[in-house]
């Protein structure tokens, strides 16, 4: 029998994200919620947002952008961000944001794949978004300057508030409310995600999906805690995930709107600013991945900053250790919750409830609405207390696909709704671990790096015969490594240096082969053409150790 949520059901309502957001019934604040850090005299209350919405909407309808199309961003996170992708969602149409230090040719790809009509592009970036846009054939006219303060026109390319309505022709603009099955069906946003396996995919994400992880999220957040969604007590938060990420934009975006919580937004994150903030604005939660925990907890810098104003840290996106949590939780007198989630479960799917205690490296219970089984390397099910299985899920969060790639909708998710999630877990009395992953994906500070995406780029070096790309754990970080076999006319004259500044030029940082490159005769192939990843990452774990030698801790 699949395992069910330990939480009573909740009532989700099926409608539009806007309307989840802003209730008909329910006055709309005019209080700051979203908050430049460096400069908190600019921020935008709910009420300046849902104007913006509304402008921007029907701006949208113009310019002719019809619904269930692509709006897409390449950006650091700024105040209006927030803004496009409810406007985006809100109006039928889907958000999508491009990693902003991708490359050219990445952003090219996430445009092409995803059709965007429109592309809105932050002015550092511009050269990037031009040269990308020309490679997808999207028209200079569809692009815009994307910043929160306006730009003159440059490069052809207007300032996004040109294409806008007016305030007073926005105010009659009324958003479909979506009630019943159309919020099942209607897609808000398209994040990119590895999946399980293979290159990179568009994940479609409903508002149905956005509401029922919102409020599964939600009620985990204050169980057990004398705080409620109505009154959630003086919470101030710091937004330094990135927006084109689901893991903020289920916080960042959704939930702090929902429960009105004023938010600190960094454009990216620089350490000593992250705790210049903190204490600053007496912040105190935070949603992080675990190499800050590692900074919090190695760097010299955090000794210089007053950060006892923290009570929670909600860490996810990545493995995190018992050991390290339960150091930094002594040290900073602080509660630290792990949580499980993915891009195709919109993010969330089991977390450590409230303000709970754990010290068991747990990542906690499934959220509400949820359930989950466990398959054994026989296909069957794992009924045993303890006993590892794949991992999978099924509830209303879940993806409602793959971004027109049946095929690999059909290999991850069952026609009765279960995903299959590429993960190892083990479950005691309805308390969840991960203990290993089956999936072929990389991550990199909880960014997602897929190897065949690296294998792809290495093949096109003239003297790269054969590759494979695993992850190989050094200083408690996962990094990409490659083994590579050379061409014979290559070997002895092509170095490890050569291959990694190949690869360095052509993908985002994150991606780079800082677990290093090492020669090798042959990738080991099952008959089929299949990497043996398991056996390669065999050699990583035994590599590991002397390769940690000669490579410095990324603090």
């Amino acid at each position: 029998m699949p395992y069910s949520s330990p939480f009573p059901p909740l009532d989700i309502p099926k409608c539009n994200i806007l309307s989840y957001l802003f209730p008909p019934d329910k006055a709309v604040s005019d209080q700051p919620l979203w908050l430049d850090a460096a400069d908190t005299s600019h921020s935008l209350s709910p009420a300046q947002t849902l104007s913006w919405v509304k402008r921007f909407a029907l701006g949208l309808d113009k310019l002719g952008v019809a619904q269930q199309q692509a709006v897409m961003v390449l950006t650091p996170n700024h105040l209006y961000v927030p803004m496009v992708y409810l406007a985006a969602a809100g109006s039928k149409r889907y958000f999508t944001g491009a990693n902003p230090i991708y490359t050219v040719a990445e952003v090219a790809h996430q445009m092409k794949v995803i059709e965007a009509a429109v592309v809105l592009i932050h002015p550092s970036l511009l050269e990037t978004g031009i040269a990308a846009a020309k490679q997808a054939a999207v028209p200079l006219d569809r692009l815009f300057l994307f910043s929160d303060r306006e730009c003159p026109t440059t490069r052809g390319v207007r300032d996004w508030r040109s294409m806008v309505a007016s305030e007073a022709e926005a105010r009659s603009w009324q958003w479909d409310p979506l009630d019943g099955e159309a919020s099942l069906q209607t897609i808000a946003a398209v994040n990119f995600s590895s999946g399980t396996t293979g290159l990179p995919k568009g994940v479609c994400i409903t508002h149905r999906n956005l509401i029922s992880n919102a409020a599964q999220t939600i009620y985990n957040k204050f169980y057990g805690t004398e705080y409620s969604a109505e009154k959630p007590g003086p919470e101030r938060w710091l937004a330094f995930l990135p927006l084109y990420h689901a893991y903020s934009q289920l916080w960042t975006i959704n939930i702090a709107c929902k429960l009105q919580i004023p938010v600190y937004v960094m454009p990216k994150f620089a350490f000593e600013d992250f705790l210049k903030y903190i204490e600053q604005f007496k912040i105190t939660t935070l949603q992080l991945v675990p190499p800050v925990l590692v900074m919090l907890s190695k760097r010299p810098e955090t000794a210089k900053y007053d950060i006892s104003s923290l009570k929670h840290l909600l860490c996810g996106a990545a493995p995190l250790s018992g050991e390290l949590q339960n150091e930094v939780s002594r040290r900073f007198n602080v509660v630290i919750s792990q949580g499980w989630g993915m891009t195709e479960t919109t993010c969330g799917g089991i977390m450590v409830p409230g303000m709970m205690e754990d010290r068991t490296g747990s990542i906690g219970y499934l959220l509400a609405n949820t359930e989950a089984k466990l398959i054994n390397d026989d296909g069957k099910e794992v009924t045993s207390q303890g006993e590892p299985g794949e991992l999978w899920v099924r509830g209303p969060q879940m993806l409602l696909g793959y971004w027109r790639n049946e095929q690999a909708t059909k290999e991850s998710k069952t026609e009765d709704g279960w995903f299959n999630t590429g993960d190892v877990a083990i479950c005691r009395e309805d308390k969840w671990w991960i203990v290993d992953r089956k999936k072929e994906l990389i991550k990199v500070n909880g960014l997602q790096v897929a190897p065949a995406e690296l294998e792809a780029v290495l093949l096109e070096h003239e003297h790269v015969a054969d590759a494979a790309v695993v992850g190989i754990v050094l200083h408690d970080e996962e990094l990409p490594r490659a083994y590579v076999v050379l061409q014979e006319r290559a070997k002895g004259k092509t170095t490890e240096e050569d291959i990694k500044n190949f690869v360095a030029g052509k993908v985002a940082k994150h991606k780079r082969l800082e677990g290093g490159v090492k020669f090798i005769d042959e990738v080991p192939k099952l008959a089929s053409g299949k990497v043996v990843r398991k056996l390669m990452k065999e050699w990583a774990k035994r590599d590991a150790k002397e390769v940690e030698r000669t490579v410095k801790p990324r603090l």
